[in-house]
This record gives C-alpha cells, sequence and structure tokens, in this order.
C-alpha cells in the first residue's frame, strides 16, 4: 500500500489549531511551507456555513501550484500536514467531496502503484494543467465530480507530491450535470475580504465570515506567511474592528491547540515554527489588544 498517509497542502482554515479543530481529525505530522505560483482569496461557497471559504489559483495556469518546506520562502505561507489514511473519509467530507469517492481515488493510486499525489500529478502533465480538462479526466475516471473542492497535485521541493484542494471552478465542475458552488453564486474572482462584505447573496453570514477569516489569520501566529490575507486593512472600518473582536478571544491558547491538532511537542514546535507573529497582522493584533 503507497498511501499509509496523506499529505495535505492547506492554505485557509487548515492553518491554525483553531481551523483545524473544525473537523475531529488530529494530523500526524506537520512543516511550514511556501506555495509558489499562486493566489488565495474567498470564492468557494462553505458546505460548514453561509459564508465563502478560501480557495486558490495558479498564477501562471501552464505550470503546477508547487510549495518548498520551511518558513520564510518567496510565495505565500501555507502548511504540510500528513494524515493517516483512516482519515481520508473526514479529508473528503470537509473538502465537500464525497468520501467513497476519495476512497476510490486512493485505491487507482494504489493499484497504479504510486502516492496520491503523484499519481494526480500524471493526470495534471496529462491534460498540461488545465484545470477544467483536469476536473473532466477526473470526472472520467471516477464517474464523480464535486460541486465544492477537487483535489490536485502539489509538487514538493523534497521530490513527494502532496495534495490540494482547489475550488470546482466558474468555469465547471467537470461534468455539465454538476453546477459549481463558484458558478451558483457567481463568484468569478477570488475576493479579499472587504469585497465579500459587499457580496448580494441570500441568507449571507457576515458574522461567519468574519470567524471563519479569523481562523485563516491565526496561522501568522506560527509565522505562517499570511501577508496576502492581511493587505489593506483599514483599522476604522467596522468590520475589521469586528475581525479584531473575533480573533483577539481565539488567540488564547491557539498555541496549544496547534500542537496538539498536528501532534507536535513544544520542542518540534519550536524547531519549525516561529516565536515571532507575521509583522502584517501587528496593528489588527494591537486593535485586538493581542499583546
Amino acid at each position: 500500500m503507497h498511501n499509509r498517509e496523506i499529505l495535505v497542502v492547506g492554505y485557509g482554515s487548515l492553518l491554525s489549531g483553531h481551523g483545524l479543530n473544525r473537523t475531529p481529525f488530529v494530523a500526524r505530522d506537520v512543516h511550514p511551507v511556501s506555495i509558489h505560483n499562486a493566489r488565495r482569496g474567498l470564492a468557494k461557497w462553505s458546505s460548514h456555513g453561509r459564508y465563502l471559504a478560501m480557495d486558490i489559483e495558479p498564477v501562471n495556469r501552464a505550470t503546477p501550484i508547487s510549495a518548498s518546506i520551511g518558513l520564510g520562502g518567496a510565495g505565500i505561507g501555507g502548511l504540510l500536514l500528513s494524515f493517516d489514511r483512516t482519515d481520508a473519509r473526514k479529508i473528503a467530507q470537509r473538502e465537500d467531496y464525497k468520501a467513497d469517492a476519495f476512497e476510490r481515488l486512493i485505491g487507482l493510486a494504489d493499484r497504479a502503484g504510486k502516492p496520491l499525489g503523484q499519481f494526480l500529478m500524471a493526470i495534471a502533465i496529462e491534460t498540461n494543467f488545465d484545470l477544467l480538462g483536469y476536473r473532466i479526466a477526473l470526472r472520467t475516471m471516477l464517474d464523480y465530480t464535486s460541486p465544492g473542492y477537487i483535489f490536485h497535485p502539489v509538487p514538493l521541493d523534497d521530490g513527494r507530491f502532496a495534495i490540494i484542494a482547489i475550488g470546482s471552478g466558474f468555469e465547471g465542475s467537470g461534468d455539465p450535470k454538476v453546477v459549481s458552488r463558484r458558478e451558483e453564486f457567481g463568484m468569478d474572482r477570488l475576493l479579499t475580504l472587504d469585497e465579500s462584505m459587499r457580496v448580494e447573496i441570500s441568507g449571507f453570514d457576515r458574522a461567519g465570515q468574519i470567524g471563519y477569516y479569523a481562523e485563516c489569520l491565526l496561522g501568522g501566529l506560527h509565522g505562517v506567511d499570511v501577508g496576502d490575507l492581511a493587505l489593506g486593512f483599514d483599522t476604522d472600518a467596522d468590520w475589521v474592528r469586528d475581525l479584531a473582536t473575533h480573533l483577539g478571544p481565539i488567540c488564547a491558547g491557539e498555541r496549544e491547540r496547534f500542537i496538539e491538532a498536528t501532534s507536535l511537542d513544544a520542542a518540534r514546535y519550536g524547531e519549525r515554527f516561529s516565536s515571532k507573529r507575521v509583522t502584517s497582522l501587528a496593528p489588527l493584533l494591537k486593535l485586538a489588544g493581542v499583546v
């Protein structure tokens, strides 16, 4: 069996202990990574509430999103999370993907004698890294596609391959009969938090959106670069003050939650993650009263 562990690159609420605790599973291990050829923002309607979840897109669509292990590299900050094979169904359910289909996909990789990420990389290469072409090929293989997220390969700088959840696209899910969440809600581009506050979607949960975004920003407490998510915050804006009000209380205990959710101990956490918060969060943390 080639897939006793599943390597996942997290870039949204998976960046924090608070966000990881949304799903009752524990990662076997974690490393900080820099994600290359990528931009992220709010675009995919959440399956956990009435707000927009984070999505990620390649900057150059002719090449894959990739990642290098460690803090401080060029690119946007993320985490490389290692999960046990037994957590496959929970991973799928969190990402709005049918659990049975994800298990079938892992089984196909097993039979091909490849880790899941490497197996998916072959499909991405065959489709010239075209996102819609890749979704169509995966749909043909599995007789399934998701309206939520689709798992894509991420080559790592140590030669391994991980997977990353990219939103089923505005231009199509890979099956004309399956309308993606992005198409359903008209999300043709990635939004900032400020822009999300102005979306006209029936039943939109403003407080839920702010709470979700705070979970993403918490990654900055571990030294993960979330500067792209904290650009242009006007500390006089009502939504920024609401964000700070929400962020303050959940900062308390975040380090302990993170260590527990990733099977680290204090020593390994100290070796891999920075004790210094990213500077881009300083104005927001000051507003939140976090010292």
